[in-house]
């Protein structure tokens, strides 16, 4: 069996995610025929809102990964979205202490930890720092930005930066990382919270993920109208040079021929022929055979490792309480109980600590009377789950009472179609089982066991925030990134020339990796 002719240099990129539309805008921009297909009725994945609020992630950090993407494409990030730089990082209570502030600003932020916890704290801060920044400066090239990482090349690098090996704290989870440099419970709770970005807890991730404190210190950014508004204003860049944005699109399967993909079909019948195909969802989906037989030898590791949390995710509009809100605000629990046990052993914790977006602050303009609202509490996987029910009464008692606690109310109170739970995450992104960060971040090698952009499968490319570097906004943009490149390359292998050039007359070679756009743009 032939592949169509009329497939030739078609890319269809299935899911509108950050990965995928990263995977996109390149493309495009060099002339490749390129349709993304969307199930939902807007770009974004998980990027989304519920009732006019977000209900996935909140702000941007790295924001040189965004500049870069934008730049590679002839186009200024500022021109497309505003983005508002926050002044505090976070604002922390606890039941019987805070508010305590960080800041982008690595003094101010010790200061305020000395004021808070007295000296000693400030000390052990300044060192904790120091130790998060050359961990992320170490792995930041040899980790995010190479497209296939593995562990011997990760080792010889360590072996040239032998300092690296005493940051690391190998064989240390962050717990125990923590419990030697933070004398203050609540500063161990505090940066603990910090594997909770990818999915983790503090008791079993590895003390690697200290680094995170880092990328968010270099800065946080609010994008006005929400994060969906970046998914949007790519989306329509995308469409502007000549891209194809198919909305409530469902892929039924992924088709292949000649030991390569051919295209999709989808499920209304209708086939879609394309010589590669991105796929922008959790990769577990392709192994669990949910877009048929052929794709279900793609990422097999995915149903043999433990998933990520979930997360129980309010989004609403109501009047709060007179409480001296910021944009990113934690209320956290006692610090002598241990909300991720309860987690681990597949309980919705009884005493969580509770994150609240207030949206509408830290926008640079007086917040209205009545102001939006995203609340996450984190929670099991589906595939961890006891039977205690996932309803809306339980998700409720566990949330708004507790917050009443530390004098933060709400009029009205949210109803349950502003909650989403694991269940409903897992029908929204089928085969992820409710995980938001695709596979665990738990283990030392857990990092070098995510797929990778290509596949065994010949044209077929794995993109978003269970494919490597992994989740979070900015590294599935880079995941995204990472699958453009190889599409180019892998095409540029195959042509008689590497001179060969796409039908818009830009070179396919010259599409720079992620690290040459990280490094072109100064990071």
């Amino acid at each position: 069996m032939k592949k169509p002719r009329h497939s030739s240099g078609r890319v269809i990129v299935i899911g509108a995610g950050i990965g995928g539309l990263a995977t996109a805008l390149p493309l495009v921009h060099r002339g490749f025929d390129v349709t993304v297909l969307e199930r939902h009725s807007a770009p974004g994945g998980k990027m989304r809102q519920v009732n006019g609020v977000d209900a996935g992630p909140t702000v941007l950090t790295m924001l040189d990964v965004f500049e870069a993407l934008f730049d590679d494409a002839g186009e200024t990030l500022s021109d497309h979205v505003m983005l508002i730089q926050q002044k505090i990082l976070a604002r922390h209570w606890w039941p019987d202490s805070g508010p305590l502030d960080l800041f982008p600003d690595r003094d101010q932020s010790a200061d305020a930890i000395g004021a808070f916890a007295g000296t000693v704290a400030k000390t052990e801060f300044l060192a904790f720092a120091d130790r998060a920044a050359r961990l992320f400066n170490g792995f930041h090239d040899p980790m995010m930005l190479q497209p296939e990482p593995n562990l011997g090349a990760l080792t010889a690098h360590v072996i040239k930066n032998p300092s690296l090996i005493r940051d690391m704290g190998v064989g240390q989870t962050l717990k125990r990382m923590l419990d030697q440099s933070f004398t203050d419970p609540r500063l161990r709770q505090l940066f603990g919270r910090y594997a909770t970005y990818v999915g983790g807890s503090p008791d079993r991730s590895p003390a690697l993920l200290s680094l995170i404190w880092e990328a968010e210190a270099r800065g946080v950014w609010c994008v006005k109208g929400g994060m969906s508004a970046l998914a949007k204003a790519i989306a329509a860049l995308i469409v502007a040079k000549g891209g194809n944005i198919r909305t409530n699109t469902t892929v039924r399967k992924i088709n292949t021929a000649l030991g390569g993909v051919s295209g999709v079909t989808l499920t209304n019948g209708e086939t879609l022929y394309a010589e590669h195909v991105v796929f922008n969802g959790d990769p577990r989906a392709l192994a669990l055979g949910l877009l048929g037989e052929a794709a279900k030898p793609i990422a097999p590791i995915t149903v043999k490792r433990a998933r990520s949390h979930s997360a129980n995710v309010w989004s609403f509009q109501a009047a709060p309480s007179d409480m001296p809100l910021v944009h990113h605000n934690l209320f956290f629990s006692d610090p002598s109980k241990n909300e991720f046990a309860e987690i681990e052993r597949g309980y919705i914790p009884s005493d969580p600590t509770l994150y609240v977006c207030a949206e509408d602050r830290g926008q640079d303009t007086p917040h209205p009377q009545t102001e939006r609202f995203e609340i996450i509490m984190n929670t099991p996987p589906l595939t961890q789950r006891t039977a205690q029910p996932e309803d809306y009464e339980i998700c409720h008692t566990r949330t708004f009472p507790l917050l009443r606690r530390y004098g933060l109310s709400f009029s009205p109170e949210p109803g349950p179609d502003s909650l989403t739970t694991a269940k409903s995450f897992d029908a929204l992104f089928p085969g992820s089982a409710g995980s938001l960060y695709g596979q665990s971040p738990h283990g030392m090698t857990a990092a070098l066991e995510r797929p990778t952009a290509r596949t065994k499968i010949k044209g077929l490319y794995l993109a978003g925030g269970g494919t490597h570097p992994g989740a979070g906004v900015p590294m599935a943009a880079l995941s995204g990134r990472h699958a453009a490149a190889a599409i180019v390359t892998d095409r540029t292998s195959t042509s008689k020339s590497r001179k060969t050039v796409t039908p818009g007359g830009t070179s396919m070679a010259s599409l720079p990796t992620a690290r040459a756009l990280s490094r072109s743009s100064g990071s």
